[in-house]
């Protein structure tokens, strides 16, 4: 009897996921849709897995934070009541990673965008968001190159003109310390951007664009405020953002054509020289005599 005692726990999948984490895949999966999506590649050959499946697997990967999908098959294996709720059936062998690579490397960008937009609108109409704050900023994604690592030592190794050969698609950005405009620490690398828009009072993300590492913030942020207004109502809103974008044009497009208001500091690179005294001295914004003495 003890024999079988054991064996039947070790076939109750449901113990060796923690209740909170299968509860947590359980309700993301029930409510995500992905009806847009189908369910096989093509109407021949081998049935194959669910792209469906295969699509939670792959946010599986994002939010326990596996860099490898060897890390994501082991999980998997290790937490097969998760397994099941991404859709495999676990009475059959899982796929395999040249499975799951191919599926991700060939995974259409669009349609996680329209993934995301219905799940925004969903948000919207519940109540659970709205877009009475906003606010948007960018983040570096570093690129899988060596010339990324801190211990690599070959020379020029952040020349433009030494791109990396893994991936011709990044482009050479730096990552400063502090949004000060004076801050001396900073570092490059060979990255992307994320600029996500974010919903202010519940931290959600309502829309999210990546571009290589060249593109400067403001440059973006039009393009991004107009694809969410097509989908989700922008009137009235208050837009937050850091200096970088303190550009004239971002000010008069969320006044006029979204009757709404910004939250921009100040960016005082490029400005005039400050105003002196005849003796040479700068005035600093109360009205008062700068005088040099060392450096700090």
């Amino acid at each position: 009897m003890a024999v079988i005692y054991r064996q039947e726990i070790l076939q109750d999948i449901s113990l060796f996921t923690s209740e909170p984490k299968a509860k947590f895949y359980s309700d993301l999966f029930l409510n995500l849709d992905l009806s847009e999506i189908s369910e096989r590649t093509s109407k021949t050959g081998r049935r194959g897995f669910s792209n469906q499946a295969k699509l939670r697997a792959a946010i599986v990967m994002k939010c326990e934070c596996f860099s490898c999908i060897t890390d994501l098959l082991d999980y998997l294996q290790n937490n097969l009541l998760i397994a099941h709720y991404c859709g495999f059936d676990i009475m059959k062998p899982l796929p395999s990673y040249w499975t799951l690579d191919r599926f991700i490397n060939s995974l259409d960008n669009n349609l996680l965008q329209n993934l995301m937009c219905s799940q925004v609108k969903k948000l919207y109409e519940l109540g659970v968001i709205d877009t009475s704050f906003i606010a948007l900023d960018s983040t570096p994604i570093m690129a899988n190159t060596f010339q990324n690592n801190p211990k690599s030592f070959k020379k020029n190794k952040f020349n433009p003109d030494n791109h990396p050969k893994s991936d011709k698609d990044c482009g050479l950005g730096v990552h400063t310390a502090s949004n000060q405009h004076n801050e001396q620490n900073f570092e490059f690398y060979w990255v992307y951007k994320n600029h996500v828009l974010v919903d202010c009072i519940t931290g959600l993300p309502i829309f999210e664009l990546t571009t290589t590492a060249d593109v400067a913030d403001s440059t973006v942020a039009l393009d991004i405020l107009n694809q969410t207004n097509s989908f989700l109502p922008l009137n009235e809103c208050t837009f937050i953002a850091d200096k970088a974008y303190d550009v004239k044009v971002i000010y008069n497009t969320v006044k006029h054509l979204y009757n709404g208001n910004c939250a921009i500091p100040i960016n005082k690179r490029n400005t005039k020289n400050p105003q002196k005294l005849p003796s040479g001295h700068p005035i600093c914004e109360a009205s008062l005599a700068m005088n040099k003495d060392g450096k700090c």
